[in-house]
């Protein structure tokens, strides 16, 4: 055992506080900044070194004794042991050093959070063998409750013993915000299992298929749609496909990125996914335009969009900057909300020179936002405003919206 005694810095995105050791960056998990530990070192790197903490011993005025019997055992939450203000004010330094290592010169200060509850907020969630994948580990974690589950889906993991969860990887969603007459229902949907296909000519030999994460021929069956009522729209979805976990949150996202448009015209909604967005842009504009490479999820979209004036566009950004852009005409506004890799350079291109007035940009990944918001502010956009989406309260993780105006 490696031991030794080390006075934490500051938190780094991930969630670690980072200490130094001969000028050497040492992580450690399950720390605060300010605070004397004693460390062991886990792990050797040419750059840094792992360590865990053997005892603490000058706490942070921040440290609280976490409340999840799970907690460091669990895959998910990592922050736990932090005090809930001070999560958020650790999160905001991190979303800022994000944005400077792009040259976005953002202080914590000025970032605004967007919070809902501390606890029982998700209502989405992937089981595996009917329990939660263990910390950095292929172990199965039996639980009878997460505190970051909302009540309906607490209510199925207290009910339903192991023996009679489903195997395999589930998609599970259960909220208070599912439409009347399905109050309270959880649905659980079990997903194909990748298949090993014999190489043709060599019976002896396999291959690995990566999971189908389409699902080709989608219909609104009642088995895998799930509606939920969203500041007073119901919005539909397939279970098995993304959506916000965090509905508490997402209602007050929508609010402002609808009330920080003016309205108009034609709006772009980029990645627009099932189309719940769309559904509230065109509240505001005449007609909105859907970009979604995933068309099942436009099945969905066409039904949250109807009766509104919209069209909706099955490629990727890319595909539909070089075949459809040109014939869509000009936009008062765009609503951007990439995957984790951020926008495709095609995107970024194309809303540089777009000239669209008011652009709203979603991530899920500070450091590609930090890249994506650097070209936009290069071509005359304005970054006027940074939130911080606080939809995973307990945890490192980090979503941002960004509000820019052309100058």
């Amino acid at each position: 055992m490696e031991t030794t005694t080390v006075k934490t810095e500051k938190t780094v995105f991930g969630g670690n506080t980072i200490a130094k050791i001969n000028s050497k960056t040492v992580f450690i998990p399950y720390s605060l900044p300010g605070e004397t530990l004693s460390i062991n070192i886990v792990q050797h790197k040419n750059d840094y070194d792992n360590a865990e903490i053997l005892k603490v011993i000058e706490p942070s005025p921040h440290r609280v004794e976490p409340k999840c019997k799970y907690y460091g055992v669990c895959g998910g939450c990592n922050m736990m042991h932090i005090s809930p203000e001070y999560q958020k004010e650790l999160r905001k330094i991190m979303l800022s050093d994000a944005f400077k290592n792009n040259h976005v010169d953002i202080s914590p200060e000025q970032i605004e959070v967007i919070s809902g509850p501390e606890t029982n907020y998700r209502c989405r969630y992937q089981f595996n063998d009917g329990g939660l994948s263990g910390k950095s580990s292929n172990a199965i974690i039996p639980i009878e409750n997460c505190l970051c589950a909302e009540a309906p889906v607490n209510k199925y993991l207290s009910e339903t013993a192991m023996s009679n969860r489903p195997r395999g990887r589930v998609h599970f969603f259960g909220s208070d915000k599912i439409s009347e007459g399905e109050k309270l229902r959880t649905t659980v949907v079990q997903a194909e299992k990748p298949v090993a296909n014999q190489v043709k000519g060599n019976k002896n030999k396999k291959v690995k298929v990566k999971e189908n994460h389409y699902f080709a021929g989608t219909v609104l069956s009642p088995e895998n749609t799930v509606t939920v009522k969203l500041n007073d729209k119901n919005i539909s979805f397939d279970v098995r496909g993304f959506f916000q976990s965090n509905l508490y949150v997402f209602e007050k996202v929508l609010k402002l990125i609808c009330d920080s448009l003016p309205g108009g015209k034609n709006v772009l909604d980029m990645y627009s996914g099932c189309g719940s967005i769309s559904a509230f842009l065109a509240d505001k504009y005449e007609n909105v335009v859907l970009v979604e490479h995933n068309r099942d999820a436009l099945v969905f979209a066409e039904k949250n969009m109807a009766g509104t004036g919209h069209v909706s566009y099955g490629f990727s950004g890319e595909n539909w900057v070089k075949n459809c852009a040109a014939y869509c005409g000009n936009f008062d506004a765009c609503v951007v909300d990439p995957p984790r890799s951020g926008m495709e350079k095609a995107v970024a291109d194309y809303l540089c020179k777009s000239e669209i007035p008011y652009i709203r940009s979603l991530s899920c990944d500070p450091a590609t936002h930090g890249r994506d918001a650097a070209k936009l502010i290069k071509a005359g956009y304005k970054l006027e405003k940074l939130y911080l989406l606080d939809f995973y309260p307990n945890t490192s993780h980090i979503e941002s919206l960004a509000i820019f105006k052309l100058m």
